[in-house]
């Protein structure tokens, strides 16, 4: 009885703890052809459709995207791609 209940509790921790690893992260991305006032909203809406994602601002003076995403959800890649996909290729920057 003791080991089946050692046994449980070995895999409920092991569970539980893949959650400890989830982490939000912000990254700035560098955004290429932002040309006018109106192509920040087009960049955040197609970041904040991106699973994961918490919170977007676009600078339109500096060309960047700062986003807040869970790290157990998406991916940096997949923040690159959403906003390529939309016509505004992007990288992040250090």
């Amino acid at each position: 009885m003791r080991r089946t209940l050692a046994a449980i509790s070995l895999v409920i921790a092991a569970f539980a703890g893949g959650a400890a690893f989830a982490a939000q992260r912000t990254v700035t991305l560098a955004v290429d052809n932002v040309m006018c006032p109106a192509c920040p909203y087009t960049v955040k809406q197609s970041l904040a459709r991106v699973a994961g994602v918490s919170n977007v601002v676009v600078s339109f003076e500096q060309k960047t995207a700062t986003v807040t995403y869970d790290d157990q959800k998406t991916t940096l890649a997949a923040l690159t791609n959403a906003t390529t996909q939309a016509g505004y290729p992007s990288r992040a920057v250090q």
